[in-house]
């Protein structure tokens, strides 16, 4: 996917990054030692082969003078902080982390080495066929219990990783709503609703978000196309970076429960231990939804997108959950 935020490197600018990474002995010769990843939208990433034969994966946040919405500021920080949770706290396979460079004194960005994992890309392998109906299944069915494990890692407050962090779930969500609203506004995205009717369709159900009492570690993006699978297993979760502490009905596996064109979570939802939703349950699953449709609309103004494919399908989806919140147009 091409965005403004990909920060794209040149080749003796690669080079330089290996040797402060890796020793100028893993330099590698010629120029064609790097293959831009290009399924992301957000940070750049290099499939890097090294002298020795070794294949390594950089990621680099977007140039410092590129607009983001405010839940990105810093956002790499955050998936290091997720990673090192995973890592530590979990069983769950995520890449190794080679060397972290946040000096920006060779780019103007954040940026990380980490394992090359070789597998195929579950969410891809599956949309192309080259997996059995059972594999996926049993695929999305892993993924759940994955999710489950990492949902166990608990903090000491709610919202972002690192801070700012709130004493509850509701005043951190309404942040985030707020926050993403606000984004829109700046750049004047239509979203087919004003940001008023958003704000009073999130408060007229807001008090469902009291229930969650606890700050589990969510990755909120955690889906097929950010986990790679070999002979059947999960072996890597990818993409870290929108990790939180908040309620573990946020996460993307269950997305498909309110809006349409998202995976059947029904495998997923076997793996994750969760069967039937209690009625508030239903009503925070349909605000997270209400979050991700505005985020998918908003962040193609700053994305610099040039087809309005991914903004019509977020307008779509905000009308139709929306509408299960109990707004219709008039």
């Amino acid at each position: 996917m091409e965005s403004l935020t990909k920060n794209r490197q040149s080749t003796e600018t690669l080079r330089t990054l290996i040797a402060r990474a890796y020793g100028a002995d893993e330099v590698p010769d010629g120029d064609g030692f790097a293959d831009e990843i290009t399924e992301g939208w957000f940070n750049v990433a290099y499939r890097i082969r090294l002298r020795s034969g070794r294949v390594v994966v950089l990621k680099v946040a977007p140039p410092a003078d590129v607009a983001v919405l405010t839940r990105e500021v810093g956002m790499m920080r955050n998936e290091l902080e997720a990673m090192r949770l995973v890592s530590t706290l979990t069983d769950v396979p995520v890449p190794r982390i080679d060397q972290v460079d946040l000096t920006h004194e060779v780019v103007d960005a954040d940026l990380f080495f980490m394992e090359h994992v070789d597998a195929d890309n579950f969410g891809f392998a599956a949309a192309d066929g080259q997996l059995a109906p059972e594999v996926v299944a049993a695929g999305n069915r892993e993924l759940g219990a994955l999710n489950r494990e990492i949902n166990a890692v608990t903090g000491t407050h709610f919202g972002p990783l690192e801070g700012p962090g709130f004493a509850t779930w509701r005043e951190a969500f309404l942040d985030i709503i707020e926050t993403t609203l606000r984004d829109g506004e700046a750049v004047e995205v239509d979203l087919g609703w004003s940001s008023d009717e958003i704000r009073a369709t999130v408060a007229a159900h807001a008090h469902v978000l009291d229930e969650v009492t606890e700050p589990r570690l969510i990755e909120v993006d955690l889906w097929t196309k950010n986990s790679m699978i070999r002979d059947g297993r999960i072996v890597a979760i990818l993409d870290h970076e929108r990790a939180i502490y908040g309620d573990p009905l946020m996460e993307a596996g269950l997305t498909g429960l309110d809006l349409e064109g998202f995976d059947d979570p029904t495998d997923f939802m076997i793996g994750f231990g969760l069967s039937e939703l209690t009625e508030a349950q239903r009503t925070r699953r349909r605000l997270y939804s209400l979050y991700l449709a505005v985020i998918m609309t908003v962040e193609t103004k700053f994305r610099g997108h040039t087809s309005t494919e991914v903004y019509d399908f977020g307008r779509r989806s905000l009308d139709q959950v929306m509408a299960a919140l109990g707004r219709v147009r008039v």
